[in-house]
């Protein structure tokens, strides 16, 4: 940015990879559709390493180190503007110093608002309307969440950058909050566009944003018709097999055409992925081989 560029009371939004892709997909549709340009990049180097090499036709090829980057939106109006930063990666190691890092390279640009965005994994159905849940660094951003009528966090944690980097700033008196998608448990490692959507619509209406989300919203009913098929085949199935039901347990993971023991160890998969994400790669692994899913 050159010195001559003067800010208007900017906002940070951060956002990196996580569950069902919700903040990724929503800060790069952000950036996207806001035609913002590249402020600034972070170098790779003091925090990321390469663990491994790529082989391609025989000869060895080091990756490209995942990015970190500021995007700049100028509000016309001169109201707030906005800084957009998309992580392709967290930290393996020092996150909370990339965390301050952040923070201060916003506080030289003087950004009044720090956003984080990400998702929340509830039981819910794909056709159901995904709400937004939020935590507020202050006071006056939970009153504001509140008079917006967004599902207030009572307790829990935010895992990741997306947490660390608002308790970062809130130890720098920065004010401002996290937002989080909704989307289905049982689809962790799904993309789930309809959360990145819900998030959007609150974030540009506490912002006084228009942002076009039709690519968005069109996408999400994809996905959300594909996921919903799919678990109402499952239950057709289960039911039509299971002798006794059993309400406790997560949905079976299954087509007719499925042979019983690739039934159980979906079934298995499953209840194990609700316990545990961590073993939701090894399901999602498993549908692909069987190919149950295709999204």
């Amino acid at each position: 940015m050159s010195a001559e560029e003067k800010l208007h009371d900017p906002w940070l939004v951060a956002a990196w990879p996580g569950m069902g892709g919700v903040a990724i997909t929503a800060g790069y549709y952000l950036m996207a559709k806001l035609g913002m340009h590249l402020l600034m990049e972070f170098p790779a180097d003091d925090y990321f390493e390469n663990t491994q090499v790529d082989v391609k036709d025989g000869l060895i090829v080091s990756p490209r180190l995942p990015r970190s980057r500021l995007f700049l939106w100028s509000d016309p109006n001169e109201k707030h503007d906005l800084i957009v930063f998309i992580g392709e990666a967290q930290p393996p190691v020092r996150g909370t110093d990339f965390c301050r890092w952040l923070v201060e390279e916003a506080q030289h640009l003087g950004v009044g608002r720090v956003f984080t965005f990400a998702a929340m994994a509830t039981p819910m159905r794909p056709a159901q309307r995904s709400r937004v849940f939020g935590a507020a660094i202050d006071a006056a951003t939970l009153a504001e969440f509140r008079q917006l009528d967004m599902d207030i966090l009572t307790g829990g944690q935010i895992s990741g950058l997306n947490g660390v980097l608002l308790g970062v700033a809130a130890a720098e008196g920065l004010p401002g909050g996290c937002l989080l998608g909704e989307m289905p448990q049982i689809f962790p490692q799904i993309p789930f566009p309809k959360a990145a959507q819900a998030v959007l619509e609150f974030f540009a209406t506490m912002a006084g944003l228009k942002i076009d989300l039709r690519e968005l919203r069109e996408h999400g009913k994809t996905v959300e018709k594909t996921l919903e098929d799919f678990l109402v085949r499952m239950e057709h199935a289960n039911d039509e097999t299971a002798d006794t039901p059993d309400e406790t347990a997560a949905p079976a993971a299954y087509t007719e055409s499925l042979k019983a023991a690739d039934r159980e160890r979906i079934e298995a998969l499953f209840n194990a992925a609700s316990k545990d994400r961590a073993r939701a790669y090894e399901l999602k692994q498993e549908l692909d081989r069987l190919g149950v899913l295709g999204v």
